[in-house]
């Protein structure tokens, strides 16, 4: 018969195991602290209180709005800024290079719908345009492929990839490769996927709630099930303070009939080719300039919508 002294070296072992017992009415925890999205409210409900690293987060949205840029601008404003730190932590298993000193750090554009609007983003997030990095990969199986090495990189600040036509097994793959990833990779998702498995441990819904707030419903996350949606005022300083309450109560314009995007005034526009698979990560350099020389198309980040994005075949 066993003494108790011989069962007490395996309390510290039961200790360590009630710890990482997962409560279903409490939110979940985070080895690592979250990115702040800048919304308290939103803080609030995330594990880590924050966006997630070593993982997914897909954003899902009806047709023809484009309100990421709402939602993670102040975020991304966060990881761009100069002062901020930006060195990656090691993954799983594999050590990962820090941040070159004197670099600035970069977002990947992968897939946008439409052409990147520079005075907009840098309204949006403060990105200078050396640090957006825009890859337009033409067909569903090239998204993926970038979207891929990408995350394998795991060189950026942030990974944005639009894929509209993943499949889940698909969106499993890049969950196992992101876990080993220390930037946020954030998958941009019709609102119509909200039917299908996902395997990103953060799923939210946006649109647009009174006021023009943004409307952000959690629709899956490491904890309880969140059912009331969050309203968070994320109209841009300038537009707010021009909108009488009266043109606040209007509708948005995109949530009726969906509007055709407007094109900008001047008919020239700079258009990167995605080559095949094997030769979309030497074409980062081009796509980089690319962004650069989009600034010279618009005059203001509130004057127009951008021109949806096309590609050469």
């Amino acid at each position: 018969m066993l003494s108790t002294a011989t069962l007490r070296p395996a309390e510290p072992a039961q200790a360590l195991l009630h710890a990482q017992v997962w409560r279903a009415n409490s939110l979940g925890s985070s080895p690592k602290p979250g990115l702040s999205s800048g919304f308290a409210a939103l803080d609030a409900q995330l594990p880590g209180a924050g966006w997630p690293s070593h993982a997914l987060s897909e954003i899902l949205q009806p047709p023809h709005t484009q309100l990421e840029w709402r939602l993670l601008g102040p975020a991304l404003r966060a990881l761009l800024a100069p002062s901020a730190s930006h060195t990656a932590a090691p993954g799983q298993g594999q050590a990962k290079r820090p941040q070159q000193p004197g670099r600035a750090p970069v977002v990947l554009l992968i897939n946008p719908p439409y052409t990147p609007h520079l005075p907009g983003l840098q309204a949006a997030c403060g990105a200078a345009a050396e640090q957006l990095l825009w890859i337009a990969a033409g067909t569903a199986q090239q998204q993926l492929w970038a979207t891929e090495q990408a995350i394998k990189a795991n060189a950026a600040a942030a990974i944005l990839a639009w894929l509209p036509q993943a499949r889940p097994e698909q969106i499993r793959r890049l969950q196992s490769h992101a876990q080993s990833c220390s930037a946020p990779v954030f998958l941009l998702r019709p609102l119509a996927a909200h039917t299908q498995a996902s395997a990103a441990p953060l799923r939210v819904a946006l649109s647009v709630g009174a006021d023009w707030c943004l409307q952000v419903q959690i629709l899956k996350r490491r904890g309880p099930t969140h059912e009331q949606a969050l309203l968070l005022p994320a109209l841009p300083a300038g537009l707010q303070e021009v909108l009488s309450p009266r043109m606040l109560a209007q509708p948005w314009p995109s949530m009726g009939t969906p509007v055709t995007p407007i094109a900008p005034l001047m008919p020239t526009t700079t258009v990167v080719n995605t080559p095949a698979a094997p030769q979309i990560a030497s074409s980062a350099s081009s796509a980089g300039s690319a962004i650069t020389s989009v600034s010279a198309l618009i005059s203001h980040a509130l004057a127009r919508p951008a021109q949806p994005a096309t590609s050469a075949h």
